[in-house]
């Protein structure tokens, strides 16, 4: 069984992430490439059009998965480091 104290933690680790990427996809000195990526992840997590058919058991929701994350992971990883920092620790604050 799943402990509850994790769940809202996950829970609280992406609303932060979700806050951060905001913060980022508006500061101006993100480039425009992780802002691309950024709507890109974006659109496809509430896109219906998935590369693998949800209704396939476990694969279908997998994809999902995997590539929302990796997709933020590039924009984020794309960002200047000191403009990563800043939001971040605005985030932190909050």
């Amino acid at each position: 069984m799943v402990d509850m104290s994790k769940l809202k933690e996950i829970k609280n680790n992406a609303k932060k992430y979700i806050e951060l990427s905001k913060l980022i996809y508006a500061d101006s000195r993100t480039p425009r490439v992780s802002k691309i990526l950024l709507w890109i992840a974006i659109a496809y997590a509430l896109s219906p059009i998935d590369l693998i058919p949800d209704f396939i058991p476990v694969i279908g929701y997998l994809d999902d998965m995997v590539i929302v994350p990796v997709l933020l992971y590039i924009a984020i990883r794309s960002v200047p480091k000191n403009v990563y920092i800043e939001n971040y620790v605005k985030v932190l604050r909050t």
